[in-house]
């Protein structure tokens, strides 16, 4: 039973205000004072939201879309025996995490186009750098393609990833379907903000590492924290010449690896920008064709992407098959202390565990977005 997140105007409101301190980079202690009050306020949206669809429809108990194994887990919720009388942490049922995850990923485009990964327990990557794996000879001759390649075996450094479920009793004689409905979206949109204001700008301490951070491989990292890339440069998207110019450049600098060996980077692009920051840059690179119609195109193949979470005033140029996003695990969820839950409802804690970081420094770039009001026929030109 999903949910339209637009229907939720205090969550919507609250997930605002947090994302408008990330931007600024506001305070640790302050960013999770205004994440728990986002949380709180979808708790809050969602119990209304699940009360009225259940008076409204008499829908109560109704089980449509679910499993045996995920009715006889949340009904257990409800009866208060996850556990068995222990505090001990229980695992989801794995249709259930799929779905987290696949809706996660399809409510938000970011994440969507970072191409985020469901994996496994354990995370561990064979990296490799291929060269001179086929080499041409004679059609009699012997086997000439060798594989000279260097692969190296390493573990992923995780961060474990916790969310706070907070579920009133109310919601709890819903029945099953409600209660998962209930849960699993509380689950989503934690994780779902937390990682993407991770990829984009964490510093890799008991986070992972986004990508508007330095990872150089002489890069000096002060407590566990990469520092922030240094500006590429500038896009003003000034006019249509200028504007080509500058996506261009964007275009070659991520067509070299670190190691300096090229990479065709061409229509793999993206620019992660504001909300507000897309129109602009939308608007710059619209014109109108002789027939009249608004045409909307950038360059070389290049998208754009929107995100709260992208620093005031910069662009994010990355490829994103360059940077490495995991989630790893089942979802484990716990029944927090009786002395810090809820007077009318459960409190529980539940965790998965992630990793983020590029594959080298030159994966991404941050630029400088200074956009100037421009005639509209000088901007991106006029088909006319």
């Amino acid at each position: 039973m999903p949910i339209d997140l637009n229907k939720l105007p205090n969550f919507q409101a609250k997930k605002e205000a947090f994302a408008e301190l990330v931007r600024k980079g506001g305070d640790s202690e302050t960013q999770a004072e205004a994440y728990s009050n986002m949380m709180n306020a979808l708790t809050g949206d969602l119990t209304e939201y699940i009360d009225q669809k259940v008076k409204g429809k008499a829908e109560k108990g109704q089980a449509l879309g679910m499993n045996e194994d995920e009715v006889k887990f949340f009904n257990s919720l409800a009866a208060g025996d996850l556990s068995h009388g222990e505090k001990e942490e229980v695992v989801f049922p794995e249709t259930t995490v799929d779905q987290i995850f696949k809706d996660m990923v399809k409510e938000h485009p970011f994440l969507q186009l970072l191409q985020l990964q469901n994996t496994g327990l354990r995370l561990k990557f064979l990296k490799s750098d291929p060269k001179g794996a086929a080499k041409w000879g004679k059609v009699n001759g012997g086997i000439q393609g060798q594989l000279t390649a260097t692969f190296s075996d390493e573990d992923a450094t995780q961060s474990k990833l916790t969310a706070f479920v907070a579920v009133p009793n109310d919601v709890l004689e819903y029945g099953a379907p409600w209660i998962k409905t209930f849960v699993v979206t509380q689950i989503q949109e934690a994780f779902a903000a937390a990682l993407e204001e991770a990829f984009l700008t964490g510093d890799g301490k008991d986070k992972p590492i986004g990508l508007n951070r330095d990872v150089s491989e002489n890069v000096s990292v002060t407590a566990g924290q990469y520092p922030e890339k240094k500006s590429a440069g500038t896009l003003t998207f000034k006019d249509a010449k200028t504007a080509i110019t500058e996506l261009k450049n964007v275009v070659k600098a991520l067509s070299k690896k670190e190691n300096g060996k090229t990479f065709v980077a061409r229509g793999k692009v993206v620019l992660a920008l504001q909300p507000g920051a897309s129109l602009d840059v939308e608007a710059a690179a619209t014109m109108q064709n002789v027939n009249g119609q608004w045409v909307y195109a950038l360059p070389f193949g290049i998208q754009t992407v929107e995100s709260e979470y992208v620093p005031e005033g910069k662009v994010i140029a990355f490829v994103p098959e360059r940077y490495d996003a995991f989630v790893s695990g089942g979802v484990e969820i716990k029944e927090f202390d009786q002395t810090l839950a809820l007077e009318d409802g459960h409190l529980y804690t539940a965790k998965r565990f992630a990793y983020g970081k590029a594959e080298d420094d030159n994966a991404a770039k941050v630029y400088d977005l200074k956009l100037t009001d421009v005639d509209a026929d000088d901007s991106a030109g006029t088909g006319k």
